[in-house]
């Protein structure tokens, strides 16, 4: 008979144990009285066998005779062990409260053989610390008949040396074996009693109060029996894996061996591959969280080559899982493709493959291989059901936890991008995002962010006369403020005849005569620092000696703006206007932005300044997954005379609403030559890149205060938009674009076509222009599908 000690602290306990095979003994009575059973005869002499060991019968504290009647227990308990059931059943007598195991059947004996010599026997969840309270719970529920349910299901992990797996066992004791009953100093338990335990589980002297050390006799044993819950158990830590933190570096690895235990396998791996759908083409995505080995080290494939279309069909379109058992028999049926050439350079001989559909745009696949032949396949692939919806959960957290820790890498590195480049620094992210977490720690700069060949299409919507109506509201608050401390000033000098007060009055009447000649660069600071200076501190002496001046003092003071401290009542209506003028047209353009979109994505940015400029670029390097034909950037053209048109007829409408008169004047730069743009990391803003391409960016700055060839009117004029060039085939490009919108009533004739004085280290420049028709009804606007239609390739 085999026995398992059990190291646990011998502490004190409430109850003194002394093994007894009492129960049996009085089971072979019955049997011996029991003249139709046709045990009787064998317990009679079983009876009298036992006659010569009463300890056996009587019980006995010390385990040590557990060796010393070795063989007697175990024919003994024979009873207990059908020897059909042997290689069958986990079973074992046990002790409770001490652990120590004996009589083990035949398949239990081999498990423990299987673990090793080195293998311990010892449960993984049961509270040593506590085992004082549980074994007073245990009297309460057996002695007492309290309705305590204190049990919890306890586990032995058991591995097994020759397959490399641990297997896990639930425990569940027999007490029909053992009885329990106080001694002489165990108190009587009351009801009372009762309800104060049951609040004060945690609270050992009150348990030691009503159950004393050994106050009570545990006699008899236990009947263990093991339950094999290894698919249970793998299925509950895999699901934990699976909704474990990333940070956890280790848990794909333990999903890994959770899929393991599952299949009763140490050959069995993971690996996991997402796929990116677009219009044109399907592409693995390499998010770097794990590994694959349908795609081992490859980045870029053929879909339609690398897949055959069985797997095409059933895992990407039926989103069904497949079983491959033998992949010499996949390869001999697919002519020997790109996944069998992946698979088969990594000795994989079985697999099963479960999709997964993340996003509209997003696919993921789970696979679980072999390197031996038929040990996965269609039937055990079964065990997978209950796993598949936990793993598409701990996925998708994945992944967003993985995109929200990009974005933050973009924001602290980039700033706020637009939608259509952000693909790209995504790609730098990632990289940098991986290299910090990658085991090697290999250091990693973010490289420059360069889109090559793309189109420039830059246009503005400019306040006319912004520096002089800013000027002019200025002139006006500072004006009134001399004037209404020159009054006071003025009163003052009637009543009190100081010559200080003349002083006063000459160089006010200076300040006021200098801002109404024209206003200079300092002229406001000059009569801030003047009255705060000079005028202030004459206005504090008065407000002392004179009431009726100290009235006509706080009078000058509600004209001042509580922050500022000044008259700001032109200047307030003025930015004001302008305020609203530009959120209105930033309203407008961001709208017609999102159908433009729709036509092609493109980079489009815009600021605010004395009305709304904005650039865009569009081209082929843009994007990762679009066709670009030149259709797209006419296209573009056109959407954005028509849009800039109509941010003018806004802008005109707005003027009933302005506190200041404000007028607009709109022009688009044409630039047919590709050129580069380049992130600034710096700047955090995108700029053209290289020497030629840094004259676009100069004429942008210079040409809207351009002025007509051998004139002195401004290129830019209210009410109209120019369109400036430099070459004669934009020229007939735009000519079409104007016509088509003349006829749908946005702009009046004529067209004119003008020459631009040269700017600074700037020659050749032209211009069209033409005059917006302030006039047309709003349900005459072209729609973004009628653009599209009148833009077609040549």
């Amino acid at each position: 008979m085999k026995i398992l000690p059990y190291n646990i602290n011998k502490s004190e306990l409430p109850i003194k144990l002394k093994v007894s095979f009492v129960a049996v003994f009085e089971y072979l009575e019955k049997l011996a009285q029991d003249k139709n059973s046709y045990l009787q005869h064998i317990a009679i002499n079983l009876l009298e066998e036992f006659k010569q060991f009463p300890e056996l019968r009587d019980g006995f504290e010390d385990l040590s005779y557990l060796n010393k009647y070795n063989k007697e227990i175990d024919k003994l308990l024979s009873f207990l062990f059908p020897e059909l059931l042997q290689n069958n059943e986990i079973k074992a007598a046990t002790i409770p409260f001490e652990f120590t195991t004996f009589k083990l059947s035949k398949r239990f004996e081999q498990i423990i053989e299987d673990a090793g010599e080195d293998f311990e026997f010892k449960l993984r969840n049961f509270d040593e610390l506590n085992i004082y309270i549980l074994s007073c719970s245990f009297i309460l529920s057996s002695y007492y008949n309290v309705n305590v349910d204190f049990r919890r299901p306890f586990f032995f992990d058991i591995p097994n040396i020759k397959t490399g797996i641990t297997k896990h066992y639930r425990t569940l004791i027999n007490g029909d074996f053992f009885k329990v009953e106080p001694l002489a100093s165990a108190p009587i338990i009351t009801d009372e009693d009762v309800k104060l335990l049951l609040d004060n589980f945690d609270n050992i002297d009150i348990w030691k109060e009503k159950f004393p050390p050994n106050s009570y006799q545990f006699t008899g044993f236990g009947i263990m029996n093991l339950f094999d819950v290894t698919q249970d158990q793998s299925l509950a830590n895999l699901t934990e894996n699976l909704i474990r933190n990333k940070k956890d570096e280790n848990s794909f690895d333990k999903i890994e061996k959770s899929i393991a235990k599952l299949f009763g396998s140490s050959d069995i791996l993971f690996g996991f591959s997402t796929y990116h759908f677009n219009k044109t083409n399907t592409t693995f995505k390499n998010h770097k969280i794990q590994k694959s080995f349908l795609l081992n080290e490859e980045v870029d494939f053929d879909f339609d080559g690398y897949f055959c279309e069985n797997i095409i069909t059933t895992v990407f379109k039926d989103h069904e899982l497949i079983a491959i058992s033998d992949i010499e028999a996949y390869a001999k049926a697919t002519h020997y493709n790109g996944l069998y050439k992946a698979l088969d350079k990594q000795n994989i001989q079985s697999i099963i493959l479960v999709p997964l559909k993340l996003k509209e745009d997003l696919f993921g696949i789970m696979e679980i291989v072999s390197k031996n032949k038929f040990e996965l396949n269609s039937i055990n692939a079964y065990k997978l059901k209950d796993v598949i919806p936990v793993f598409k959960i701990a996925v998708k957290r994945i992944m967003e936890e993985i995109e929200n820790k990009l974005e933050s890498i973009i924001q602290e590195n980039y700033t706020s991008l637009h939608p259509t480049v952000k693909w790209k620094f995504y790609e730098q992210a990632e990289t940098l995002f991986f290299t910090e977490n990658n085991t090697e720690k290999i250091p990693y700069n973010l490289k420059s962010i360069v889109f090559e060949n793309v189109i420039p299409l830059y246009g503005q919507t400019d306040i006319k006369g912004s520096s002089i109506a800013r000027n002019y509201a200025i002139q006006k608050d500072l004006s009134k403020q001399l004037k209404l401390a020159r009054n006071i000033i003025e009163k003052t000098n009637s009543k009190y005849k100081l010559p200080i007060y003349k002083d006063l009055l000459y160089r006010i009447d200076t300040c006021l005569k200098d801002i109404k000649d024209g206003l200079n660069s300092g002229d406001e600071v000059m009569v801030t620092d003047f009255l705060n200076k000079d005028i202030y501190p004459v206005f504090n002496h008065l407000k002392t000696i004179d009431n009726d001046l100290n009235q006509d003092i706080e009078l000058y003071m509600s004209h001042l703006d509580d922050k500022l401290q000044v008259v700001y009542e032109k200047r307030k209506d003025y930015e004001e206007s302008v305020t609203l003028l530009n959120e209105e047209l930033s309203k407008y353009i961001d709208l017609k932005q999102v159908e433009a979109q729709k036509m092609f994505p493109h980079y489009f940015e815009r600021y605010k300044t004395d009305g709304i400029d904005h650039n865009m670029y569009i081209g082929k390097s843009l994007v990762n997954d679009r066709t670009y034909n030149k259709l797209y950037l006419y296209n573009l053209r056109l959407w954005q005379l028509q849009m800039l048109c109509e941010s003018e007829n806004l802008a005109n409408k707005l003027k009933t609403k302005l506190k200041h008169p404000l007028e607009v004047a709109s022009l688009i730069l044409v630039h047919s030559t590709p050129l580069a743009i380049r992130f600034r990391m710096d700047e955090k803003r995108f700029d053209v890149d290289g020497a030629y391409n840094i004259r676009y960016e100069i004429i942008k700055k210079r040409i809207d205060k351009a002025l007509i060839k051998n004139t002195n009117e401004r290129l830019t004029q209210p009410g109209k938009i120019a369109i400036v060039y430099s070459q004669n085939n934009d020229a007939k490009e735009y000519l079409k674009y104007i016509k088509y919108l003349q006829d749908k009533n946005y702009f009046l004739n004529p067209i004119e076509k003008l020459d631009i004085e040269d700017l600074q280290g700037i020659t050749g420049l032209k211009a069209l222009r033409v005059t917006i028709n302030f006039n047309k009804s709003e349900e005459n606007n072209i729609t973004f599908e009628e653009i599209m239609r009148e833009i077609s390739p040549n």
